[in-house]
């Protein structure tokens, strides 16, 4: 029998009506997952970096120290020289007649301080017998004086004649590292004023560097505190890296620390002590440092990437009961074997989210998975520049 096309749709509709009342709700989803881990600990010291240039330990500018032609050169430019070691030599010949000169004058005061001596001798013996007046012996006690200081004088000439000839052989002051020169075979030379020559001592070298004024306060209240001692006191380690070398493989230790801040930079001036026996370190090379900046302390670690920001503060979602997550503000110190510093916020038992903090809300149930937080690196990691001072740029766990 044909059914007529209204009673179809409605039959349809009745049909659809009774299928959507006897279905069911879709069942709820589940829990986000997320990685959870309880903190790495660590013995942790921090290290502040600062830039700073390698300096010579001594420098020292040859200058000629009597006048006249050069004769000789007689080292190597840019080679090294021991101390006492012969540079030039300025020509000697005028310099040899003068001494002679001065040894005949030194001859001839002392065969008249020998006639003054007999002459005074023997008036004496006749002021006795009244064979001269007393004036006249006077005289010739008077004449052996005299006598005695020109022949001290005479002495004195030749002294410096024989100076003026050891001159003209420059020789090295310190054993180190010459220059070039700067005069050649025939050049005259005048005393005090031209210069031959710079040696520079390189081993040990001078690593010198800058350092803030809240640096300085860090460390005196470290040094009050029994912490860590003030570099004015103890050889502090420092670590040295160059422009090209991924690691810190320069050892030195600090060696003084300047008695004032600079009022025009707000810094205070320092150097460290650097074996450098090979001479690679140069004078004028930059160095990054990293100087001991706290005695050893016990920190939690956690990868950067389980590290949040609101604003201004840090967080991390530490699991609670029921699964369910709270954010906690920390305070984050520097790198350490690849993983941050969490110096203040949780302890040392509490499971922090680790992976999967893109999708965590504040209260938010999770299905939890054990994880393990691991050392990425071996105290390698990037530079964690303080935003002021005195936070530390580095550590180092022990």
């Amino acid at each position: 029998m044909r059914v007529p096309p209204r009673c179809a749709l409605v039959a349809a509709a009745l049909s659809l009506l009774i299928s959507a009342c006897s279905s069911e709700p879709p069942p709820a989803p589940p829990p986000p997952a997320a990685t959870i881990a309880t903190p790495l600990q660590r013995e942790v010291v921090d290290w502040d970096e600062y830039i700073g240039r390698f300096t010579a330990d001594e420098d020292v500018q040859l200058v000629a120290r009597v006048s006249g032609p050069i004769a000789r050169v007689a080292f190597r430019d840019g080679g090294n020289v021991g101390k006492g070691q012969l540079l030039f030599v300025i020509d000697q010949r005028p310099f040899r007649a003068a001494l002679a000169e001065a040894e005949a004058s030194v001859a001839s005061a002392r065969a008249a301080l020998v006639n003054a001596q007999a002459q005074a001798t023997r008036g004496r013996e006749l002021v006795g017998f009244d064979a001269i007046s007393k004036e006249e012996a006077d005289t010739l006690a008077a004449n052996l004086r005299s006598a005695r200081a020109s022949l001290a004088a005479a002495q004195a000439r030749r002294q410096q004649a024989q100076l003026d000839l050891s001159f003209t052989e420059v020789r090295a002051p310190i054993s180190g590292r010459a220059s070039s020169r700067m005069v050649d075979v025939g050049d005259f030379v005048s005393a005090g004023q031209t210069e031959l020559t710079r040696i520079v001592r390189i081993n040990p070298i001078r690593f010198s560097f800058d350092g803030a004024e809240a640096f300085y306060l860090k460390y005196i209240r470290q040094d009050a505190g029994g912490e860590r001692r003030s570099s004015r006191y103890a050889p502090n380690p420092v670590e040295i890296q160059l422009a090209d070398e991924p690691t810190f493989r320069w050892r030195g230790r600090m060696a003084f620390l300047n008695n004032g801040i600079s009022p025009e930079t707000g810094t205070i001036t320092a150097y460290a002590m650097v074996d450098n026996p090979e001479g690679f370190l140069v004078p004028g090379m930059f160095g990054r440092a990293r100087l001991l900046g706290s005695g050893t302390y016990k920190a939690l670690l956690v990868p950067d990437e389980a590290i949040m920001t609101d604003q201004t503060r840090k967080l991390v979602f530490v699991l609670g009961k029921g699964n369910k997550v709270t954010p906690r503000p920390v305070q984050t110190g520097p790198m350490v074997e690849g993983l941050r510093v969490i110096r203040e916020g949780i302890a040392p038992t509490e499971r922090i989210v680790i992976d999967g903090l893109t999708r965590m809300q504040p209260g938010m149930v999770v299905t939890p998975r054990k994880g393990q937080i691991k050392a990425r690196a071996k105290d390698d990691a990037p530079i964690a520049r303080p935003i002021s001072a005195p936070a530390p740029a580095q550590a180092t766990a022990s």
